[in-house]
């Protein structure tokens, strides 16, 4: 076992580290070969040569990080430590302010997934965006549009999902058309309200320069000179894809963005994003762009329960196919 000792220089270590070390120990998560103590502005390794040197490569990264954006998060170093974590650093790669919503709050992209999906929506006119909840998919979709809508590159923005309930029977809801729907496009709205001032968001649903309609509503339109978002797109029939696909003008952007763990169709449908992923994903013109754990940006419980029910879901699969062997 080999020991190294590494100086940290011109930054605060309590400041980089937290509160108790929270974000060292979720560092040394990353390396369970390898011993790492701190002592005041050094540390101090013990361990393989090897797992060393990608410490300190990563350890490097993470110190750019900070000197660049002052802050550090268990979001930031898990993008830091995948193979491509020095794109995190690159501010040609999408990382520019995409809008500037509410209260002077600046939205970019903020893992390497999102930055990429910023990347190719520049380069295709139909990108499908696929992966677990918190990785900001249709978020990052909402601000590429309310973009594109400001450098009049669009002249609308439509808003869909199918209106499919999440396991549960809503019932009979009172109302008119759009109050009976509006649960089911909330997602959409919250995004939009982060963006746009609320009066002018209302004018502009109210000229239909913004649209938010349920997905039967695209049926027989040619979309064109909009930016066009379909949320939930797991929740779509084989039929439903292929019609919202076909709605595509020649001057229209379309977002697809969808999460296959969690499909409300009936157990013997087939999803129609599943379909399209497999049809589509060679033809020139047609991006894909899959998130994971590693973009989750909600509360860190999140991603910790995604792992932890991807993981039995695994082993119950295992144990089914097992079952029907014997």
């Amino acid at each position: 076992m080999l020991e190294r000792k590494l100086d940290i220089n011109g930054i605060n270590p309590a400041e980089l580290f937290g509160v108790n070390n929270a974000k060292l120990k979720y560092i040394r998560s990353f390396f369970p070969k390898l011993k790492v103590v701190a002592r005041g502005n050094s540390l101090t390794l013990v361990g393989d040569e090897e797992v060393m040197d990608e410490f300190e490569r990563k350890f490097q990264l993470i110190i750019q990080h900070y000197n660049k954006y002052n802050e550090l998060t268990e979001n930031n170093i898990d993008n830091l430590m995948l193979d491509d974590g020095p794109t995190m650093l690159n501010t040609d790669n999408g990382s520019e302010t995409l809008v500037h919503g509410n209260h002077g709050m600046k939205i970019k992209a903020q893992t390497v997934n999102q930055r990429k999906l910023v990347d190719t929506v520049n380069k295709n006119d139909m990108v499908f965006a696929v992966g677990p909840a918190g990785t900001g998919k249709t978020y990052t979709a909402v601000a590429l549009a309310i973009r594109a809508l400001k450098a009049k590159e669009v002249k609308r923005i439509i808003l869909t999902r199918p209106a499919v309930e999440a396991g549960e029977n809503l019932g009979f809801l009172p109302g008119d058309l759009k109050e009976k729907l509006d649960p089911y496009m909330m997602p959409l709205y919250d995004a939009l309200r982060d963006m746009i001032p609320h009066e002018k968001l209302a004018d502009m649903i109210e000229f239909g320069i913004v649209e938010i309609a349920p997905l039967a509503f695209m049926r027989g339109r040619t979309l064109d000179k909009a930016f066009v978002i379909l949320d939930e797109a797991q929740n779509t029939t084989t039929m439903q894809m292929k019609m919202f696909l076909t709605r595509m003008g020649k001057t229209a952007k379309f977002v697809v963005t969808g999460d296959m763990s969690q499909v409300d169709l009936p157990r013997k449908q087939k999803s129609g994003l599943a379909f399209a992923l497999d049809a589509l994903e060679k033809v020139d013109g047609v991006g894909i762009v899959r998130m994971g754990q590693t973009d989750v940006l909600r509360h860190s419980l999140v991603k910790k329960m995604i792992t932890a029910m991807d993981e039995m879901e695994a082993k119950l699969e295992a144990e089914r196919k097992k079952f029907s062997e014997d």
